[in-house]
């Protein structure tokens, strides 16, 4: 596939993800966007830490931290935006169009199941740490925060496999060990991604909704 295939790729799965934030989030404040664009230059940052392995377009980083924290101080939609943004751009700046391709759409689906699990089955943020004990909290937050990243255990390797085998063009049995490769990559990232975003949350949650800079919670979150 050519290098303007990728890109025409790219575009239509930006624009397919766009209208669906658009049509599941119907507005964004001013203080989202600034959250969501904050998150996805920390996402880009952290991502150019990342170390690679031996060659198979798998890198361990921890880009997808803030993916899901994100998700968890705001909603699923701005986490998935925050995410994808930040880290397709690294793909982009490393020139990697056809990577940015499955980057923009995974990321996006990290943050609408954390944003779904965390708001929508466990109601995190109408949950108070200070009449519940630690343990159950941590279990709520980490939970919240895991749901997301172990999805992301499956998806990656399965549209890996796709990009590999039909953007790439590579051999289906290179293409296979790649998938492979991947996921086991991809269940340490999230393990440690999930380590980072709990640890995160606990620190920063309290002080910006004491500070009340956090949008309020009274919308529905997706």
């Amino acid at each position: 596939m050519t290098v303007t295939e990728m890109w025409l790729i790219f575009a239509a799965a930006v624009a397919v993800v766009l209208l669906f934030s658009l049509a599941c989030h119907k507005k964004f404040s001013v203080r989202e966007i600034a959250i969501i664009g904050l998150m996805a230059a920390l996402s880009y940052v952290a991502y150019l830490f990342r170390v690679p392995f031996m060659g198979t377009g798998s890198s361990f980083h921890l880009g997808n931290t803030f993916t899901a924290l994100t998700a968890l101080l705001l909603d699923g939609v701005s986490g998935g935006l925050a995410g994808a943004i930040g880290l397709s751009i690294a793909d982009i700046v490393a020139g990697d169009p056809g990577y940015a391709v499955t980057t923009f759409i995974l990321k996006f689906i990290i943050g609408l199941v954390c944003g779904a699990v965390a708001h929508k089955v466990l109601h995190l943020h109408d949950r108070d740490p200070k009449t519940m004990s630690k343990a159950r909290y941590l279990g709520i937050v980490g939970a919240s925060a895991f749901s997301g990243l172990l999805v992301n255990v499956f998806t990656d390797p399965f549209l890996g496999y796709f990009r590999n085998r039909f953007i790439f063009g590579l051999d289906p049995d290179i293409t296979t060990v790649f998938a492979k490769v991947a996921s086991g990559v991809t269940l340490v990232n999230s393990i440690f991604s999930c380590v980072c975003c709990v640890v995160l949350f606990l620190a920063i949650y309290p002080a910006l909704k004491k500070a009340h800079l956090l949008p309020s919670q009274k919308k529905e979150n997706v």
